[in-house]
């Protein structure tokens, strides 16, 4: 298994830059600024560092540069210009990239280098939502068009969850007010194992000097049961990615077990929404589309 990947299509240049095969083309031939290899059958072939280039090329393009004058520039003079634009944004894009490269490399150097870098003038809750998301929901993109594979995914979540972990940790080491007395339970229903998005809701409530419960992924609703007494005040928040299947089932299975005494709340966040079946839902079930909006309004 090729795990650290040295050889890229030029479709992957187009996922990973957001470039355009057929631009891409056009630059090869009309301005030299990449050479690929051909294999036996006459298909490009890039090298890491024609990667770079590309995302480099890229990058100075979105900030305004024709690719006629950054053509007529070498290798160590673009990476020189692509270091002295400092806009925020483009910091963001530059930093999204290295995060990608660290991702196809395995590269933790690289990752924790860029990560210190941001964190310069960023807090963690500005990293995670103007960095992190925006990779991640490349990452899916890039997953789904198999430019990379699920290792890759696997790799840079891991990464990201670290420093999740690390920030909650945080909080409850250095927050000495007292909490609210509404509890939030956070949980994943059963087969549900991305569990990156409703760690960082946690990481958001706690920010906000919310108690919170959490359980986890896969987790069978009927153990709610044995939480029910610890709070006068109880929330249940779940995030759903590829589970439940049955988004209409799973409330009702939740009225049914949870909810037979005493109505309780649950919020719920996740991509599945998307694709949620119409119907009218009883009134404790909240189906959020934005986690910011969520916390703004707590």
């Amino acid at each position: 298994m090729e795990l650290v990947k040295q050889n890229f299509s030029i479709k992957d240049l187009e996922h990973l830059s957001g470039i355009k095969a057929h631009t891409i083309r056009i630059w090869e031939k009309r301005y030299k600024v990449l050479t690929p290899s051909r294999t036996s059958t006459n298909i490009r072939t890039y090298d890491s560092s024609s990667l770079q280039k590309i995302l480099n090329i890229a990058f100075l393009n979105e900030n305004g540069y024709k690719i006629s004058r950054i053509s007529k520039l070498n290798d160590e003079e673009i990476s020189r210009m692509v270091k002295r634009i400092s806009a925020s944004s483009s910091r963001e894009n530059r930093a999204i990239n290295a995060f990608k490269l660290a991702m196809i490399n395995f590269d933790k150097q690289l990752f924790h280098n860029t990560y210190a870098r941001l964190q310069e003038d960023k807090s963690f809750q500005e990293i995670f939502q103007e960095v992190f998301l925006p990779l991640l929901n490349e990452i899916g993109t890039l997953w789904q068009t198999d430019t990379i594979k699920p290792i890759h995914e696997h790799y840079i979540v891991e990464l990201i969850k670290q420093k999740l972990y690390l920030n909650i940790a945080g909080i409850k080491k250095k927050d000495d007010k007292k909490q609210t007395d509404h509890l939030y339970v956070l949980f994943l229903p059963e087969n549900e194992i991305h569990d990156i998005g409703i760690l960082y809701i946690n990481y958001l409530l706690l920010l906000n000097n919310r108690s919170t419960i959490y359980l986890g992924p896969n987790l069978p609703i009927e153990n709610l049961n044995y939480l029910l007494e610890r709070s006068d005040k109880i929330s249940f928040l779940s995030y759903f990615t590829i589970a439940p299947k049955d988004i209409k089932g799973f409330v009702e299975e939740f009225q049914e077990k949870v909810c037979s005494k005493e109505s309780y709340e649950l919020l719920v966040f996740g991509n599945r929404l998307k694709d949620m079946e119409e119907g009218r839902y009883p009134e404790n079930i909240k189906f959020h589309q934005s986690i910011k909006e969520f916390v703004q309004n707590l």
